[in-house]
């Protein structure tokens, strides 16, 4: 099946030996996903990563007194849940699906035994690792330093990416949580792009950008 072929298209398989590649790839399962629902939760024994197929999955936290906050939205090709491969700690986050999707299944044990075997390959691993370590750094950089409507035109920026007619992903409250910020102050800073001609809103969640360049400066003020 084509989706078991996604495995080569992310970054923790894509430099790995053909041969090692197929063998993994024999041993994912397909699973269908319905809207709203939760592939794993915060708290869960970890045993799988998964790649998205087809759809999109929201990872999210939950805080204590149960505000959400989305880490990340993973469209075609995203790799998730791949960390406790490594420690066997739960799940730091939820999993959920945002529409209708599919995603590939991949058990730790298959890629244990081949690490245990090809340590060489450990280095692929650790590139993995730093490049999330720097993403992390990232963001906790953007809740510093950065304001509302900057966090949003920077979100807003990669949800959109190299188009400039997007369709927003996610619902007002979850692009809130994925800014770090209440519903309102969001929906504020998208009213003033409007305003300024930076964004156009095309129906209820159609957006053209019609400045980037305006969007790309306000981001990283």
């Amino acid at each position: 099946m084509a989706e078991r072929r996604l495995l080569d298209s992310t970054d923790l398989f894509a430099a790995l030996p053909p041969e090692v590649l197929a063998a993994l790839q024999e041993e994912t399962t397909v699973r269908e996903i319905a809207r709203n629902e939760v592939l794993f939760e915060q708290g869960d024994p970890s045993t799988s990563l998964y790649v998205v197929s087809e759809g999109r999955i929201a990872i999210a936290t939950q805080s204590g007194d149960g505000r959400e906050s989305v880490i990340a939205v993973l469209e075609d090709g995203g790799l998730f849940g791949e960390l406790p491969l490594f420690d066997d700690a739960p799940r730091v986050a939820d999993a959920r699906a945002l529409v209708d999707s599919t995603v590939v299944e991949l058990e730790y044990e298959p890629v244990r035994r081949i690490l245990r075997k090809r340590p060489d390959l450990l280095w692929i691993i650790v590139r993995l690792l730093v490049t999330r370590l720097r993403a992390t750094d990232e963001a906790l950089a953007d809740a510093v330093f950065l304001d509302v409507p900057a966090r949003t035109a920077k979100r807003l920026l990669e949800l959109a990416g190299e188009a400039d007619r997007f369709t927003l992903p996610l619902t007002q409250e979850e692009l809130a949580a994925m800014v770090g910020a209440s519903r309102e102050r969001v929906n504020k800073a998208i009213s003033t792009f409007i305003r300024l001609d930076w964004l156009e809103l095309q129906g209820r969640s159609n957006y053209r950008i019609l400045d980037r360049e305006a969007l790309e400066d306000r981001a990283t003020l």
